[in-house]
């Protein structure tokens, strides 16, 4: 080979090696955006997605603080919407209620938080050594809320802790038991300080507001009509044992406790037999050779087969078809195979019930193919027969306003002149026009008017 061919082969390798010495890693991506002109960002990985919303689109929640502008019901998940700048005390401009605010969707852990800035700019990658420590000088917020500061394309970005911000240390409570994000923190003071100055008349009224937000951010539980009269009752017995101090929900725990008396008889369990009675009363006469019944909110399946055997019991000479629907994959997965307890296969259930060679216990084949269980979101459109029955306890007040209007009209669509619905214990139709009310013993029926 001769030298001057040697050379360029050098020349040309030297080259590429210069070109992959430049090449730049980025291993951060940030979303920027600016609040009072001044630059900040957030890491990429937290943020679900970005949105403009007027705040006519916010649900106000009586007795919340300043920087909370209410809840936003996003595709039926309801998210807490959090003012960056009335947090940070930066002076907010007021462009009136119709205006759009930019909002950014930001995941922590498991909660998701609105969280609105003056300006969304741009998506930002750099390599993590460029982020470097927090120092009190930059920005105008408290330095806890920052993680690092960022120079590029020669702009300063603060980089805020959202986990500091709005979240928590790991399960998100700190060694005491209690939460530690400064969100909540200052949430709970809030709570307190405008409970201790309102006179007791006002904070009935106004916490009663509260607690319906509370089940709607806590438990996604939408007081309507149809259990409005129960969550009324409820608080009355709540503002008598916890005082005017402690009405609010300070965590899931206290809105699981209020809801607690909710739940019907035997909820997502195999059904005694005092209840199973009860049910058998309400059941019409029914002379149809085949019982088409819809379930939503099915779970595991052990109410769906109670049912399925109750209602061979009521029309034995019937072929009764169970439409079994839930979103809950695994369970809708498992349902079909549902062992049946030693205790449970000894009691009522006993004609619906045969013994494998194993010995255990499963239903009879009549018993399990009246039932089709399927994966399905039963908000949306459901093509379904004619229907003699929807059973759905303590389901409906779990889903959104909307929702639970659309599956009203979804009932009344579907069933036959003669049909039923069933709801939970403290879940009514009778504020709905069109719905009239029969009730056998304890059980209510509503039929369509």
């Amino acid at each position: 080979m001769s030298d001057a061919v040697m050379n360029a082969a050098a020349v040309a390798e030297a080259a590429v090696e210069a070109r992959q010495d430049k090449v730049v890693v980025f291993d951060f991506t940030m979303v920027t955006f600016s609040l009072a002109g001044k630059d900040y960002a957030i890491d990429i990985m937290q943020v679900k997605e970005i949105v403009k919303a007027g705040k006519t689109l916010f649900t106000y929640m009586p007795n919340a603080l300043p920087f909370v502008l209410g809840v936003y019901n996003s595709r039926g998940d309801i998210i807490p919407i959090i003012d960056l700048r009335i947090f940070f005390n930066i002076e907010v401009e007021d462009k009136g209620d119709n205006s759009l605010e930019n909002v950014l969707m930001v995941r922590v852990g498991e909660q998701v938080f609105g969280v609105v800035v003056d300006n969304v700019d741009k998506v930002v990658s750099i390599q993590k050594s460029m982020i470097q420590p927090p120092h009190p000088l930059f920005g105008d917020i408290n330095i806890k809320y920052i993680q690092g500061v960022v120079e590029t394309d020669n702009r300063m970005y603060v980089l805020l802790d959202v986990e500091r911000i709005l979240g928590s240390k790991l399960a998100g409570k700190d060694d005491s038991g209690k939460a530690n994000s400064d969100v909540q923190m200052k949430l709970a003071a809030g709570k307190k300080s405008k409970q201790s100055s309102m006179p007791k008349k006002e904070t009935k009224a106004v916490d009663y507001s509260f607690i319906m937000g509370g089940l709607v951010t806590l438990r996604r539980f939408a007081v309507t009509p149809i259990n409005e009269k129960w969550v009324k009752s409820r608080f009355d017995e709540w503002y008598k044992a916890r005082g005017k101090d402690t009405l609010q929900f300070q965590s899931p725990a206290d809105a699981d406790e209020f809801l607690e008396p909710f739940y019907s008889p035997c909820n997502g369990a195999w059904w005694k037999k005092d209840y199973a009675d009860a049910i058998y009363k309400a059941l019409p006469d029914n002379t149809a050779k085949q019982i088409v019944v819809w379930n939503p909110g099915c779970g595991k399946g052990t109410e769906t087969y109670s049912l399925a055997c109750l209602l061979k019991k009521r029309y034995p000479d019937a072929r009764i078809r169970i439409y079994a629907h839930d979103i809950d994959l695994l369970n809708v997965s498992n349902a079909p195979l549902l062992p049946v307890p030693a205790e449970v296969a000894n009691d009522w259930y006993a004609p619906y019930v045969t013994k494998k060679t194993s010995g255990e216990f499963t239903f009879t084949p009549e018993i399990r193919e009246s039932i089709m269980f399927e994966y399905h979101d039963c908000v949306n459109t459901t093509a379904l027969p004619d229907l003699d029955m929807v059973f759905t306890r303590d389901f409906v007040s779990f889903q959104s306003e909307k929702a639970q209007e659309a599956l009203i009209e979804d009932f009344a669509d579907k069933l036959k002149g003669n049909g039923i619905v069933m709801l939970g214990q403290n879940e009514s139709l009778e504020g709905n026009k069109g719905w009239a009310a029969r009730a056998v013993g304890s059980i209510k029926v509503f039929r369509k008017q």
